[in-house]
Formats: structure tokens, C-alpha cells, sequence
């Protein structure tokens, strides 16, 4: 049986989604020769931890009450009562993390796996990985840095995954690198990356104002409580960066052309959600009605997408093929169109569910499972 020991940070959505994951596989995983140890979980203020580091992990029940507790957002301390465990606060626990990587990183190994949505975890990742662990990874932030921290974490890349950066679930980071692998140049990448924005821009496609299509993306849970932090298109934007990084253009955030579907006007420091909603939005649904039937009379519908062509990297709304996969989607899906030059009229298409807890969750645990290579 190889075992795998792993520190989860974040028990937001997705990292609680990992858990129960972890738990309802632990058969699939025993017929496979493979048993996941999580050692230790810890969000922004916490950390709890087994207590037998080199032989035992939290318990399933254990893990199971951490994800009740902070599912209605009360504190890892509170664990304490329930299990055989450590606990340590921040910041000692950042310590402690660094602790147990010295320990267990060249002795047994171990996964450092970040599903929180934190820049303060890049320092921790390339500690650790200088220890000799290996990192999985949902959080975009760390990839999306400085490129000095880019080439830090990938000093050594067999040992990091972060398939769930980029489009939750979806095969993007495996076939890019099996591509470049290959040989295949790649040309240009142009995808919609955003489930929100997906949504948003095929139903408006159907006639509907801006504002009741924001509005009804919100309520269905599409969006975040301020649908601004989708609308500005900074989540797309990193996907989208991490994408260029990996077929080798040494370029910043900053380097990227980003339109926001909203002005600097209604901003958040400016406007407050509920005026943005009820009045803000309102003054933005004539513009994208015309340049909605403007590409209509074009044969043409519009998506959010990035576009990535040699060092270009840009996000926001673009006049599409309607007959094409990205005009062709519908709701909160994904769609990637690769084209090299073995697919140069035919894209390789890559599209599916690309958001969700569940989906993304999938997707980090896929990832651990194919490190397991790396382990004793």
C-alpha cells in the first residue's frame, strides 16, 4: 500500500468538496494500492494536525466534522474536543507547516495542496518544494505572481500539478503540455474561461438585458456575492497568464490587455453592490445591446474569451463565428480551442463544466493521485 501524506490549505468550497472526496474514494483508492493521509488542514487563522505525523492522519470522522464545522464558519479550534489532534494559529502555524515539510519531505514525502484563494501561500509552496515535497494546486495566485515565483515553484516540475487552475476539472494543463511535449508549435489560444461570463454572454446573445442576466447569474449562484469581481474579467485574465507561462512567455498580470464589462465609475471602492445591481448595470445594458446586434448582422455573436498568439495575451468580449465552439456554447461551460500546427483548421476543442466546488475538487484529487509516482 503507498501511502501519500498531504497538508490541505483552504477549507473554503472547495477544499471541504477535497475532503469528502478523499473520504467517499477510500475504497476506489484501497483496490488501486493507494491511501491518501491527510496529516493536516488549516485555513487563514488555523491549522490542526495528527498527532503521529510518520504513521497516522486525521481520522475520516475527524475530517468529516472539519467540514461540518466550517461549513457554517466556525473555528478549526473547536476540532480540539472532537479528535486526537494539534492545533496552532496563525502565525505559528505557518511555522509548523514548514515544520513538517523538513520532516516528512525527503523522509516519506508529502503533497502541500492549496485550495485557498491566498497570495500568502507562494512563500510556504517554495519552501516546501525545496524540502522535497510536491505541490497541487487550485489556487490560480501562487501561478500568477511574480515571474520570479513562477520559476521558483518550477524548478522542479514533476513535482507540481494545478490541472484545477484552469478550467476546474478539464483536461487544459495535460493536453498543453502533451502538445508542447510533442513538439507541436502552438500557434493561438482562444477560449471562455469563465462559467459566469459564459452564461452572461449567451444569454444576452438571446435578447436579454445586461442587468436582468447579471441579476439572474447572480441568484442561480453563478456569480460571487459582487458579481464586479467576475464582470472585470482579473479571473480570466489569470487563467489566462497561466496558460501563456506554460508555453514559455515571461509576462505579468500587468502585461495583459483586460476589458472589464463595468467602468471605473461603478468600481467597488465607488458604488456599493446593491447600487451597482439596481441602478449601476441598468446604464450598461444599451452598449452591449448594440454591439450584440451588431455582431448578429455580422453572422457573428460575442463571448468573453482570452486570446493568447505568441506574446500577446488579452481578455474581453470578442465578435465570434456563430457556427464556431465558441459560438456555439451555451451557459456556464468552458471551451478552449487550441490550434497548432497539426490542428490548424480544426482546433483540438477542450469544453465541459469549468466551475463548481465538485468539479474542481475532482480535478485537485485527480492530481494527487497522479503524483503518487513521485512517493516511495
Amino acid at each position: 500500500m503507498k501511502n501519500i501524506p498531504l497538508i490541505l490549505m483552504g477549507c473554503g468550497g472547495v477544499g471541504r468538496q477535497l475532503l469528502q472526496h478523499i473520504v467517499s474514494c477510500r475504497s476506489l483508492h484501497f483496490t488501486q494500492g493507494l491511501c491518501l493521509r491527510v496529516v493536516g488542514v488549516g485555513d487563514s487563522k488555523s491549522l490542526v494536525v495528527t498527532e503521529d505525523l510518520l504513521h497516522e492522519g486525521l481520522n475520516d470522522g475527524f475530517l468529516l466534522e472539519l467540514c461540518r464545522v466550517k461549513s457554517v464558519g466556525e473555528s478549526l479550534l473547536k476540532l480540539l474536543d472532537f479528535g486526537k489532534c494539534q492545533a496552532f494559529v496563525h502565525p505559528e502555524s505557518q511555522g509548523k507547516i514548514l515544520e513538517i515539510a523538513f520532516q516528512l519531505g525527503k523522509k516519506t514525502g508529502l503533497v502541500f495542496v492549496d485550495c485557498s484563494a491566498s497570495s500568502d501561500t507562494v512563500a510556504v509552496l517554495k519552501q516546501a518544494i525545496d524540502m522535497g515535497c510536491c505541490a497541487v494546486m487550485a489556487n490560480k495566485k501562487p501561478l500568477t505572481s511574480t515571474m520570479e515565483d513562477f520559476k521558483k515553484l518550477f524548478i522542479y516540475p514533476r513535482r507540481i500539478r494545478h490541472e484545477s487552475t484552469v478550467g476546474a476539472g478539464l483536461p487544459v494543463i495535460a493536453s498543453l503540455n502533451r502538445i508542447i511535449s510533442s513538439g507541436d508549435p502552438v500557434h493561438q489560444i482562444i477560449g471562455s474561461l469563465s462559467g459566469t461570463l459564459g452564461y452572461v454572454m449567451s444569454e444576452v446573445e438571446d435578447g436579454k438585458p445586461l442587468s436582468q442576466v447579471v441579476r439572474d447569474a447572480k441568484s442561480l449562484g453563478y456569480t460571487e456575492p459582487d458579481p464586479r469581481d467576475d464582470l472585470g474579467g482579473m479571473d480570466v485574465a489569470r487563467k489566462a497568464l497561466i496558460l501563456a507561462r506554460i508555453l514559455g512567455h515571461q509576462i505579468n498580470l500587468d502585461s495583459i490587455q483586460i476589458e472589464s464589462l463595468y467602468p471605473k465609475e461603478m468600481g467597488p471602492g465607488v458604488m456599493t453592490v446593491e447600487d451597482f445591481l439596481n441602478r449601476g448595470l441598468l446604464l450598461l445594458d444599451k452598449d452591449i445591446q448594440d454591439r450584440v446586434e451588431k455582431a448578429a448582422s455580422n453572422g457573428n455573436v460575442l463571448r468573453y474569451v482570452c486570446v493568447i498568439m505568441g506574446s500577446r495575451c488579452e481578455v474581453g468580449i470578442q465578435e465570434l463565428p456563430k457556427n464556431s465552439p465558441l459560438g456555439r456554447l451555451r451557459g456556464s461551460d468552458n471551451v478552449l480551442e487550441i490550434y497548432t500546427r497539426c490542428y490548424s483548421k480544426q482546433p483540438l476543442v477542450i469544453q465541459g463544466a469549468g466551475a463548481g466546488n465538485d468539479t474542481t475538487a475532482a480535478g485537485v484529487l485527480a492530481d494527487i493521485v497522479d503524483i503518487q509516482d513521485l512517493f516511495p
